[in-house]
């Protein structure tokens, strides 16, 4: 394991040997590892005790194909509403030390404190090209419903969150594997009745639909009776079409 320029420590390149669900070898092995983890006073709380052993499994899988430490993933892995989320400055930390482009810079437009205050993150490639982020302003956080939640730190430290948030940005569009799909826990928070999932109840519905099939059934097995003790009681082919006289 070494460490970049800015001094966070990178794991080597991925390998298959190193993918904790690679092979039976490479699980147990985590678990070992795991073990020694949640028997720690040191990493959070969601992952000290034998109970949690699971989340450090999961830590170690995901240090492994971002090529972070397993420690830093464990301090940077936040649970809102449920939800896992990465704390933003990770994500760009991250973002910073991919070797992809240089380190993030911010260009700003507008009038502190005003609906037209904002931010936009910039990095360039490799090839030298210069990537623009979307421009996020206080007008978007006013109307996505993020500036006005209870407590939100859009209020406190607005100039801190328009960087946070065009950071994760930025790292969406043009490095979204390296979030792994996961938001910042910043918009976890931002949008949390959003993000948590509805549960519906279906079960009396099938329910009904199960009964009214049933009886559907019993219906057309009653008919079919019906029509067959019909038959039954009509006069033999050949007697139908005599009179009635005759048939007596």
């Amino acid at each position: 394991m070494s460490k970049n320029e800015n001094g966070l420590q990178v794991l080597p390149e991925q390998n298959d040997n190193m993918l904790v669900f690679g092979s039976l070898a490479n699980f147990e092995n985590a678990q070992r590892m795991a073990k020694s983890l949640c028997s720690s006073t040191i990493v959070p709380k969601n992952y000290q005790g034998e109970t949690n052993l699971a989340n450090c499994i999961v830590a170690l899988e995901m240090a492994n194909r971002i090529r972070m430490s397993p420690l830093m993933v464990m301090q940077n892995l936040y649970i809102v509403n449920g939800n896992p989320g990465w704390s933003s400055k990770f994500l760009i930390a991250a973002l910073n030390v991919s070797g992809r482009f240089s380190p993030l810079r911010y260009e700003w437009k507008g009038e502190e404190p005003k609906d037209n205050w904002g931010c936009r993150a910039w990095a360039t490639d490799k090839e030298g090209e210069k990537l623009l982020g979307a421009w996020v302003t206080i007008d978007m956080a006013k109307k996505e419903g993020w500036f006005g939640k209870a407590g939100s730190k859009w209020q406190t430290m607005p100039q801190l969150m328009l960087q946070y948030r065009a950071g994760a940005f930025f790292a969406r569009t043009y490095a979204p594997e390296i979030g792994m799909g996961l938001q910042t826990a910043e918009e976890l928070a931002d949008v949390g009745e959003v993000v948590e999932s509805t549960y519906i109840d279906m079960s009396e519905k099938v329910q009904r639909e199960i009964d009214q099939n049933a009886n559907s059934e019993s219906l057309s097995m009653k008919e079919s009776a019906q029509e067959k003790e019909g038959v039954k009681e009509t006069s033999p082919v050949g007697e139908q079409n005599k009179p009635k006289w005759m048939q007596d």
